[in-house]
């Protein structure tokens, strides 16, 4: 999984095939398909720690396109089998790009790691980009959902895809006080941190029943347990990373349904110096894909 051109960025990447090696010509793949890019997957080694425990994501053999290494913004790159999927038709390239990070970390963290089920009450903290799409994956297994969010505009949103407004906690309200105003006591089994500072995880900690802290984000990189709460509810902390191959796979399905929008916009490569200022001003709202002109 080499590039030709040397410090290129980019994690998240869609594309055409324009040639196909001839060991894995029958693998199902045919040059023009369009297909999504992982930019971990693996080494695949039975000897490796991470790929022989079905960690591919963690894998520290593999390359790590536009993780520290040449990434997905190259006009070209060479990928591995297993860091691609079909594109289903339908699914416009740069929303299937922001698939394979943005919405397969969601999917990955709430599916495979927390295992929500439908018969859950879940608090979702945060509703940025991750965190619309780990709405949405929530609202499709069925879970209750509480949200709490800083920005009061995000809430309106989220009430048009059907969530409740007595299920939103109002921007600035104590999020212990809204727990408690509204008889939710109890009945938190799992919390979904998209943010992850020191309020965030001490709130967590507290209106949790004796469930699961799922943690996502990392606004705060040190953050502190409280050591009898946990024990007394006997609490499971969940740190997760990244997604794999069959989350993609389920991901891009579900958004060939409908059942997940995500939120993208698009703008040209050359482009790049203005977005990541937009970024860094605070003036982007959704993920943003770099298109080659």
């Amino acid at each position: 999984m080499l590039t030709r051109f040397p410090g290129f960025k980019g994690h998240e990447g869609c594309g055409e095939i324009v040639q196909i090696d001839d060991q894995v010509k029958d693998a199902g793949f045919g040059v023009v398909d369009r297909v999504a890019t992982i930019a971990v997957p693996g080494c695949g080694s039975e000897n490796c720690a991470e790929c022989s425990r079905d960690l591919a994501q963690l894998c520290e053999q593999a390359h790590h396109s536009g993780i520290g290494q040449d990434g997905f913004y190259a006009p070209y790159a060479a990928l591995d089998l297993r860091a691609i999927v079909h594109v289903p038709e339908g699914i416009p390239s740069s929303v299937a790009a922001v698939a394979t990070d943005a919405v397969k970390t969601s999917y990955h963290a709430i599916v495979r790691r927390a295992e929500v089920k439908s018969n859950e009450t879940v608090f979702l903290f945060g509703l940025g980009v991750l965190g619309f799409n780990a709405l949405r994956i929530v609202l499709h297994i069925e879970a209750r959902v509480i949200v709490s969010d800083i920005r009061q505009e995000r809430f309106e949103e989220a009430a048009r895809w059907g969530i409740p407004r007595q299920d939103l906690v109002p921007a600035g309200k104590s999020v212990r006080d809204f727990v408690r105003e509204n008889g939710l006591q109890g009945r938190i089994d799992t919390t979904l941190d998209f943010v992850g500072t020191h309020q965030t995880f001490q709130d967590a900690q507290n209106i949790v029943r004796r469930g699961k802290l799922l943690c996502v984000g990392t606004l705060d990189e040190e953050n502190t347990v409280d050591m009898k709460i946990g024990i007394q509810k006997r609490l499971g902390i969940i740190f997760t990373y990244g997604g794999q191959w069959g989350d993609l796979k389920e991901v891009l399905e579900l958004i060939s349904k409908g059942i997940i929008q995500p939120q993208v916009e698009t703008a040209g490569l050359r482009e790049f110096p203005n977005i990541l200022k937009s970024v860094c001003d605070g003036k982007v709202k959704a993920r943003i894909a770099l298109l080659h002109e």
